[in-house]
């Protein structure tokens, strides 16, 4: 009966029996034969077919928002159960920048929390100093995080993405209208950085005498705090792993930075100790590295 649930849920998730075959791997008919004998089993109808086209039943639209809720529960039951037959779960400690926003991350740990549904993912946020004192110290397997540092031999170094620096600004105030800003263009707006109490110094100063910026600095604790900051007009941010300035969150514009004409880059990369036995680290990284496609390169 679980199949047979798969099998309606697709099919009313596609709405049409043929790409629900497609997405669970099996023909047509095995589908439309699935839904028949599920609707047998539970003595009603759940689509009322007319034609190639069809609509949920009454009962049927019932029985399908509960069936979701049904799946949702026996898939974590299964998960759980296997767990507990399988003994301790492997851990994998992922540390990643506070400020960064582009999908890959998120994209990967879906992806490798749904493949390898047996290793306990452990997500630490951190400014880049903070990211580095973790893998130190071993308190992380691996890191996501910008490069300030020529690479060291101790580590594996891998550049995912060379990418462009955007401020981003709120869309209503002049600036935003620019097709670009270099850092003295923006000396009289704030600059919204995303960081730890114990590393304002650290960051402020990096991106002073690094980035080149040349304003007042303001603090926020995490990324959502910051936008909120940008969209209020208390000042710009600059947020990092920007690859496609298109997707961009709707509430701020981008505006490419600027050195001299010259577009500011800085490298986004993944560090972890060569000495690490964790089997678990290539599996995230082959992850990870596939979400940043054409742009991923050795260290």
């Amino acid at each position: 009966m679980i199949r047979q649930i798969r099998y309606f849920q697709a099919v009313v998730g596609c709405g049409s029996f043929s790409e629900a075959a497609e997405q669970c791997h099996v023909s047509q008919s095995a589908i439309s034969q699935g839904v028949q004998a599920l609707e047998r089993e539970l003595g009603f109808d759940l689509l009322e077919r007319r034609n190639r086209r069809f609509t949920l039943t009454p009962a049927g639209e019932h029985f399908y928002h509960k069936s979701l809720i049904l799946m949702a529960d026996y898939e974590r039951i299964c998960s759980e159960s296997a767990r507990i037959a399988q003994g301790p779960r492997s851990v994998l400690t992922i540390g990643y920048l506070r400020a960064y926003a582009g999908p890959e991350f998120q994209l990967a740990l879906e992806e490798f929390s749904s493949a390898c549904p047996g290793v306990q993912l452990t997500i630490i946020p951190g400014n880049h100093e903070e990211l580095y004192e973790l893998l130190r110290t071993d308190q992380a397997d691996l890191v996501l995080s910008d490069q300030r540092r020529a690479f060291s031999d101790e580590y594996c170094n891998h550049i995912l993405s060379t990418c462009s620096e955007y401020a981003a600004v709120a869309p209503r105030i002049p600036i935003a209208a620019l097709p670009s800003v270099s850092p003295g263009d923006l000396k009289n707006t704030p600059c919204i950085l995303v960081t730890s109490s114990s590393q304002q110094e650290t960051e402020r100063d990096y991106f002073h005498h690094v980035i080149g910026i040349q304003s007042d600095f303001l603090y926020a604790e995490n990324l959502e705090k910051a936008r909120l900051m940008v969209v209020s007009g208390q000042g710009f941010m600059l947020p990092e792993g920007i690859r496609d300035p298109c997707s961009a969150d709707s509430g701020t514009a981008l505006i490419p930075l600027v050195r001299s004409q010259t577009p500011i880059r800085r490298n986004y990369c993944t560090f972890w100790k060569r000495s690490s036995t964790n089997p678990s680290i290539q599996q995230f990284f082959a992850v990870l590295q596939s979400k940043f496609g054409s742009d991923q390169l050795p260290g």
